[in-house]
């Protein structure tokens, strides 16, 4: 099966990382998820809303935690993308893995689980580009906003 995979190191620390895909007030301040679920366990619900309004919302990515570690560690599996355009997608798996080595965090991000069609082959090209411009403004943002000491 296709997978994206994106490494990046970040001058923060790694719980910083794995705190900006978990917290509410990060993933809006860096994604701009404007409404989100999160149950920091495994087992729990992993929930993002995007393009929020009275009519309803515009993207939503939703799957269950397999694997929680503050400071190492998010895997969603079950992850499923709605979006009113298209079928749902899905089930996929998201893992965020950190590293610290002398002073920075070693990210590595990778989403997979692609199916064939006509709509996995949209969502995996724009996922294939959006990813890393993703990653690179989590850096962006948290290099300033959490740096290391």
């Amino acid at each position: 099966m296709k997978a994206v995979t994106v490494q990046i190191q970040i001058h923060t620390p790694p719980e910083q990382v794995i705190n900006a895909f978990t917290e509410p007030e990060m993933l809006n301040a860096w994604w701009g998820v404007e409404k989100s679920l999160i149950q920091k366990q495994a087992g729990g619900l992993y929930t993002l809303a995007w393009q929020v309004s009275e009519q309803g919302m515009g993207y939503i990515s939703t799957g269950i935690i397999s694997r929680y570690e503050p400071a190492r560690e998010l895997v969603i599996r079950d992850l499923v993308y709605l979006n009113p355009a298209k079928s749902f997608l899905g089930p996929m798996q998201l893992s965020i893995q950190t590293k610290e080595r002398k002073g920075v965090t070693d990210v590595q991000l990778c989403q997979d689980g692609y199916r064939e069609g006509a709509d996995w082959n949209w969502y995996y090209h724009a996922v294939q580009e959006a990813w890393p411009q993703v990653m690179q403004g989590l850096k962006a943002w948290l290099e300033q906003e959490h740096p290391l000491p």
